[in-house]
């Protein structure tokens, strides 16, 4: 298996401890939630959160229970083709944007689902066999990554309603402000970025490759709502020569004037957060804006946005602590350092790393084959688990998507 880049980083019985505390992790995340608010799908890039709870289970049952379990039954062999999501090797999938229609099975039945895969999955584990660990781990790294969306699908979701109502109850923001924007400089040299091998990683981290990196500096923290404003009331939306041209067309076709979820009431700006609706948090990092915006905000503020190597570099040494889902917070606060809050748009595409080459099969597909016209994210948000990141963790969304926590920070030349 190389989907992994060490596929024996955990001892059997610590991934046997993984696999249960996954798996109730996504079961608290649900726990606000009505049957109605599970079915919820706002557009074709959102899933329904029923449909998430039931995909995470497919995996592990078409990638370890069938081919490696003697016997094992699926409870309804149709559930495959209405839970795979994009492998196309392993056989028809239901129309993705039509997941929301997805009434039966029931809620029930998808819990059932869940604890049928998983009593089967803990007898197979006890087994021990390295192979079986190290699927389970991937299959609770790829939970991890549907957690996150589960919570951002339904913040798109739950924005359409007037009632504009809370996943969590509110509470007000800490009273911190931003750090002085400041600039770090980092000389050239040539060094190695990728996946050192210790621990899990994703096939696309690696393989670790060597590149040689001009001097640049890069900013001590996130851009925040307070800068972003500024960017605003000076003209941002409406300078034409700020954006990338694709960038300028999203923009006019869309009307973009603000970031996602935020509107302006009684002279303030309010946004829409997973706590209901919020006064805009001035210096905490600025969120839900797309790569485009993101760039023009750079190029109006004298500077770019890093690349992917840029912020590898400047944040391998630094401890991976900070704003994440663990926190239970889902909204980015203020007093922002390096992790967690918001994903941070680099300027690098999403692409193979030199030597590349996907794993054989379905399970092959993770991956590789959105290697086009992505841009790449680095150092987790607000929704994303703790236990996923690690300097070389790559996350990538389309340049025009604003639904994510998305954020950025800023660099300049030497």
């Amino acid at each position: 298996m190389s989907l992994a880049a060490s596929p024996n980083s955990l001892a059997p019985q610590d991934v046997n401890q993984f696999f249960s505390s996954v798996r109730s992790r996504t079961l608290e995340l649900v726990k606000p939630l009505s049957a109605e608010d599970m079915m919820l799908q706002s557009m074709e890039d959102a899933s329904p959160a029923k449909w998430h709870l039931a995909h995470t289970t497919w995996f592990f049952e078409e990638f370890i229970l069938r081919p490696n379990l003697p016997g094992y039954t699926s409870p309804d062999e149709r559930f495959a083709v209405l839970f795979n999501s994009y492998y196309v090797q392993a056989g028809p999938r239901h129309a993705r944007d039509r997941r929301g229609l997805i009434s039966r099975p029931g809620l029930d039945a998808v819990l059932d689902y869940r604890r049928h895969v998983e009593d089967a999955l803990i007898d197979l584990l006890a087994t021990g066999r390295p192979e079986i660990c190290a699927l389970t781990e991937l299959g609770c790294h790829h939970e991890m990554q549907h957690q996150e969306l589960l919570v951002t699908d339904l913040l798109h979701g739950l924005s359409f309603n007037p009632l504009l109502p809370a996943y969590k109850d509110p509470e007000p923001f800490p009273v911190t402000e931003a750090p002085a924007l400041e600039f770090q400089r980092f000389d050239e040299g040539l060094t190695g970025i990728g996946h050192d091998g210790s621990g899990f990683a994703f096939d696309c981290e690696s393989p670790r490759h060597r590149l040689f990196q001009p001097a640049f500096q890069i900013a001590n923290r996130a851009v925040t709502n307070r800068d972003w404003i500024e960017f605003m009331e000076d003209g941002g939306y409406e300078t034409p020569e700020l954006w990338l041209m694709d960038g300028w067309a999203v923009r006019e076709r869309e009307n973009w004037d603000s970031p996602l979820y935020w509107w302006q009431q009684d002279g303030e700006w309010w946004s829409y957060t997973l706590r209901g609706p919020q006064p805009v948090a001035l210096d905490a990092p600025v969120v839900h804006v797309s790569y485009y915006e993101a760039d023009a905000h750079a190029r109006w503020a004298g500077a770019r946005l890093p690349t992917e190597a840029e912020h590898e570099i400047a944040f391998r040494d630094t401890p991976i602590e900070g704003n994440f889902a663990d926190r239970n917070q889902f909204r980015p606060l203020p007093g922002h350092g390096t992790w967690g809050d918001v994903w941070e748009w680099t300027q690098s595409a999403f692409s193979p790393y030199p030597g590349f080459k996907p794993s054989a099969g379905a399970i092959g597909e993770y991956n590789g084959k959105f290697m086009i016209n992505q841009m790449v994210l680095r150092g987790g948000s607000c929704a994303t688990p703790r236990a996923q990141m690690r300097p070389s963790y790559r996350t990538f969304f389309y340049p025009h998507q604003r639904w994510q926590m998305l954020g950025l920070r800023l660099a300049k030349d030497i």
